[in-house]
């Protein structure tokens, strides 16, 4: 069975790296859509009075500004990586709000109770590696089915 797959050049992907081709392409908008839908749905909490209150709760200092301005962050990076428009922007948008919110909100080193330090230690992982997704992104672009790529594809 041949599992070769001919995959051109992405668009926006460093040379010598292969984009997508065939049904592959559809990969790169489910995997940006799967990543980034987290942050839209999530975003609108960031403006609510529990939302401010949690992250006060939590030690974040100015939380009256900071959190709806978090909230406006995750909402307008998760959007332009979904849709693949100026997505390594996007990306270092999340990246920008992730660092904050992990160390500052999943401390689990600071948690006293063992079980909920666990469920700290979860979190704080699943945003790391959010991060790594988001350098990847930053990386290699948004990837063929996007905004990005038709821009790109106008311009040659």
């Amino acid at each position: 069975m041949n599992t070769d797959v001919n995959i051109p050049h992405a668009p926006g992907a460093p040379a010598g790296l292969a984009g997508a081709g065939g049904w592959t392409r559809y990969l790169a908008p489910l995997g940006r859509a799967a990543f980034a839908a987290v942050f839209v749905v999530f975003a609108p909490l960031d403006f609510t009075p529990q939302g401010v209150a949690w992250a006060a709760q939590q030690g974040v200092p100015l939380s009256q500004i900071l959190v709806p301005l978090a909230g406006l962050i995750a909402l307008a990076g998760g959007a332009s990586v979904i849709l693949g428009y100026r997505a390594r922007i996007g990306a270092w948008l999340l990246i920008l709000f992730l660092v904050p919110v992990t160390v500052m909100m999943h401390n689990f080193w600071a948690v006293r109770d063992p079980m909920m330090a666990q469920m700290q230690e979860g979190f704080f992982l699943a945003n790391l590696s959010r991060i790594g997704t988001a350098l990847l992104i930053v990386y290699f672009g948004a990837g063929p089915i996007s905004l990005d790529a038709r821009a790109a594809a106008r311009r040659s």
